[in-house]
């Protein structure tokens, strides 16, 4: 890196005015990695808590399968028999608007992504503060982002559409949420009062309704034959969330604006690198005529652009997870090691493909230039 470390101080002012380019992309990166992952935990953190590998679906439901997929009680008991299977739970999933009618927070609109489960369900929260579910208690097991609204264990909560009154049992440390809205856990008969907005007795086929059919497979379970005799479809725990309201909206958004990120990264690199390389063509040229192998040229100049690139997305990375701190709390953002890494790294491997276009010009410098030939 003789030439290389030269060059940087002798330009330090257009290499610190590039670093500075790169460091704000390496922000921006930072910061964008983090909303991403925040977004992805405010849609998708509630089921992806769930002690689960799969979800079987009413097959019709083609699309948004948490709230158009209806399964029976044949069903689950079907899926519960058939080999490789080694749990079979029901599963309800609704989203309820609310209202607390006792409790500190009294008038306050409380809205819930209510988990219908059984009480003697692995899928049941093992709660923090006050007590678990129980069969037709109407009773709710909160997580803590609806706890930060202000509602706490004890207080009653009224359902808008179906008047039923549930009763805050017991409250989780997880803030765990269902497309941007906290998760409350309940049996799934007050599921199911809530879903159909039925207060009283249920009428006896809403009874032995679910949502979907909460499965842990064992690795290379072959399903397709239940399938087939119920009627649903097992879709993975991660492709499930895509039915989350929003989630692949929100998600292809992201990977779209950070796609354009990283290929503009290397295009602002690659310009800068192609100029830098146009300014110094006579010393390029003269290197040559001395005898310098174009080899060596171009190491010691990719290794310069390597120390602008790692420099300078260091610093910005460092700047976008001190801002990034300051937003946790304050906006759906979520602070992830490996998302971070990636974006960092993308931006020092793309930014370098970029400047190795741009720096192919060495190759092409006459030494002739530099004994006057171009004159």
């Amino acid at each position: 890196m003789f030439l290389a470390l030269r060059d940087l101080r002798f330009a330090r002012g257009r290499f610190a005015l590039m670093g500075a380019v790169v460091a704000l992309i390496a922000v921006l990166g930072v910061l964008l990695s983090g909303l991403a992952a925040g977004l992805a935990d405010a849609g998708i953190s509630g089921l992806r808590a769930l002690p689960v590998t799969h979800m079987a679906f009413d097959e019709k439901a083609t699309s948004e399968q948490f709230s158009r997929s209806t399964v029976e009680q044949r069903d689950w008991q079907a899926w519960s028999k058939a080999p490789g299977v080694k749990r079979a739970e029901p599963f309800g999933n609704t989203l309820a608007n609310a209202q607390v009618t006792r409790g500190a927070k009294k008038g306050e609109q409380v809205n819930l992504a209510v988990f219908g489960m059984a009480p003697d369900s692995p899928l049941a929260p093992s709660p923090s503060r006050g007590e678990g579910l129980r069969e037709g208690g109407a009773g709710i097991v909160i997580s803590a982002e609806i706890a930060e609204l202000g509602v706490e264990v004890g207080d009653v909560l009224t359902a808008d559409k179906s008047e039923v009154r549930l009763k805050v049992v017991g409250m989780v440390d997880d803030a765990v949420s269902y497309g941007h809205i906290g998760v409350a856990y309940a049996d799934l008969d007050t599921w199911r009062h809530l879903h159909y907005g039925l207060p009283g007795e249920l009428p006896e086929a809403a009874g032995r309704q679910a949502t979907a059919v909460a499965l842990t497979l064992e690795q290379g379970a072959d399903v397709a034959a239940v399938e087939k005799a119920t009627g649903t479809r097992a879709d993975s725990k991660e492709t499930a969330f895509g039915a989350s309201p929003g989630y692949t909206a929100e998600s292809s958004t992201m990977a779209l604006i950070k796609g354009f990120l990283h290929a503009i990264s290397a295009l602002v690199v690659g310009a800068f690198f192609t100029v830098w390389t146009v300014q110094r063509k006579a010393e390029i040229a003269l290197m040559k005529a001395l005898g310098a192998p174009t080899g060596y040229i171009l190491r010691d100049a990719l290794a310069q652009v390597v120390a602008v690139l790692v420099g300078a997305t260091v610093v910005g990375t460092g700047v976008g997870l001190a801002l990034g701190s300051a937003m946790i709390g304050k906006a759906p953002f979520s602070l992830s090691a490996p998302a971070i890494a990636t974006s960092s790294g993308l931006l020092i491997v793309l930014g370098t493909v970029g400047a190795a276009v741009a720096v192919r010009r060495i190759t092409a410098v006459d030494p002739l230039t530099a004994l006057g030939a171009a004159r």
